[in-house]
């Protein structure tokens, strides 16, 4: 019987040590070895019983963990930073698994983050083809005409990239201080995309929170507060990323 042979870099995903996309980099970039001898195929299989090695660091199979993060503002989306600003993984000292951050929450954005090592895992929900709802509250100067929120929808070319809302919806206006209070559901999570669409239309972003992921919502949590995800929020989150093929 053949032994059950894994493409090199879902066994580095699995492994806890980065997601899928970034072990193919690492991968590409001759970082990874095979039985000590340097591998950058990413078709390239492997066996159990194969030693792989990333960057001097032995691989070895994690039990997967899932946490979920109210994140602050001022806070990396990362494992770590250059800079030695806080990042997401500060706020889980207990936990001795590899987590990473699945996908990200800009430096200035706070609300809800999924942390694990279950590369499988973080990549079906990042892929915005599965469409999981990532529902934001945004506090803007200026109030946005439903005209304009409607073009969001539609999608709009900002610095070459073009950028679209899945829905927009205004949940409250302050005409005396020129404010309005916006909510955002996007599929996909480019780079500053909320307050890039936003102040391509003259309506500089305040303040912006997640406040839903999937049925994920920050009830019972305070900024910086995390929990384990339960064995069925976790069925549940795969269920839906399986399912909902755009």
């Amino acid at each position: 019987m053949s032994e059950n042979r894994e493409r090199l870099q879902k066994v580095i995903a699995n492994s806890g040590f980065t997601s899928r996309r970034k072990a193919e980099e690492l991968i590409q970039d001759g970082q990874v070895k095979v039985n000590g001898k340097v591998v950058t195929e990413l078709g390239t299989k492997v066996g159990p019983n194969e030693k792989v090695v990333v960057n001097g660091i032995p691989i070895e199979k994690e039990e997967p963990v899932y946490h979920l993060l109210y994140k602050p503002r001022g806070v990396i989306s990362s494992v770590e930073d250059d800079k030695g600003r806080k990042t997401v993984t500060d706020f889980f000292p207990q936990v001795t698994q590899r987590i990473y951050p699945v996908g990200r929450l800009d430096y200035d954005t706070s609300g809800l983050i999924i942390l694990t090592n279950d590369g499988e895992f973080a990549q079906s929900l990042m892929h915005p083809k599965h469409g999981i709802d990532k529902v934001y509250v945004a506090k803007l100067k200026g109030i946005p005409t439903k005209e304009e929120l409607h073009e969001l929808k539609k999608g709009i070319e900002v610095d070459g990239e073009f950028l679209k809302a899945v829905h927009t919806k205004i949940l409250s206006t302050d005409r005396k201080k020129g404010t309005a209070i916006v909510q955002m559901i996007l599929h996909e999570g480019k780079n500053r995309q909320i307050r890039r669409m936003f102040e391509a239309m003259g309506y500089p972003v305040s303040k912006l929170k997640r406040e839903r992921y999937a049925f994920l919502t920050t009830q019972g949590l305070q900024p910086g507060e995390s929990r384990e995800l339960t064995p069925y929020e976790v069925k549940m989150l795969k269920k839906a990323a399986s399912e909902n093929v755009n």
